[in-house]
């Protein structure tokens, strides 16, 4: 919490939060007396013309998020936009912020990257933007629930990007932070055997690195099948060699015996 964001909620007419209740406790230990009202996805088409009527009359709101910065993948961008039409100014505290610390910390090309948030859970949407980021030429990064990193991982093994350098960073400025590194086959098979724990962001390398896609695969496969390879060894050398991931590996390596 940098002093410019204290003495800005200490100076507001008013604090609004997604959970009060987490916000009140932040506030609280700066000793920010500041009243604070609730603003979320469920309210924000409620609250929005509330908000904007007390900002025409002068007051001053601030914008909170629980964690990062507000309007990354949180609330706010209605109220953003809704203040703008209204020709009101927009001030931003910069803070924390769970992708700019991922990135820095990633080792992943910097000159240029793209955030793509939450991805969707599943259907076609999903499996466009899966597409769109093996095709980027941008470093990519995305927040994922931890239930579901193995399977995105797994879908961009799927879709080609095996072979990417990825980064899985999570709890990210707290106790437990942690960066793994490895090929994007390389985490989809450490992540298959457990889920990690705590809030996730996954970041891929861009698309001008080295790709296999799943046709080279079953190529070199048939290549080790030939020599007279097992399909346990062919198995370990797409996961080791190529970057497959363990159940790509496995299905293709055993293909020849379906």
């Amino acid at each position: 919490m940098s002093h410019r964001a204290v003495e800005v909620l200490s100076s507001a007419a008013l604090v609004i939060a997604e959970d009060t209740r987490h916000s009140r406790r932040l506030l609280d230990h700066y000793g920010i007396r500041t009243p604070v009202s609730s603003y979320h996805e469920h309210n924000e088409a409620k609250e929005t013309p509330r908000l904007i009527s007390r900002l025409r009359a002068g007051d001053s709101i601030a914008l909170v998020s629980d964690a990062g910065t507000p309007l990354i993948s949180d609330p706010g961008s209605r109220l953003v936009a809704a203040a703008l039409e209204a020709n009101l100014p927009i001030v931003p505290i910069p803070g924390p912020s769970a992708v700019m610390a991922a990135l820095v910390g990633s080792g992943l090309p910097l000159d240029r990257f793209t955030f793509f948030g939450f991805l969707p859970r599943k259907g076609r949407e999903r499996a466009e933007i899966i597409a769109e980021i093996v095709d980027s030429s941008a470093t990519v990064a995305l927040f994922e629930a931890a239930n579901r990193v193995a399977a995105t991982l797994e879908a961009l093994v799927e879709a080609g990007a095996g072979a990417r350098h990825a980064v899985v960073a999570r709890e990210l400025t707290k106790q437990f932070e942690e960066f793994r590194r490895g090929t994007v086959g390389e985490l989809a098979s450490v992540y298959s055997k457990g889920d990690p724990k705590g809030e996730v962001v996954l970041m891929i390398g861009r698309a001008d690195e080295r790709e296999v896609s799943k046709s080279d695969l079953e190529s070199e496969a048939a290549k080790l099948r030939a020599s007279g390879k097992s399909p346990r060894e062919v198995m370990d050398h797409l996961v080791s060699t190529l970057g497959a991931s363990r159940n790509a590996a496995y299905r293709i390596a055993h293909h020849s015996e379906t």
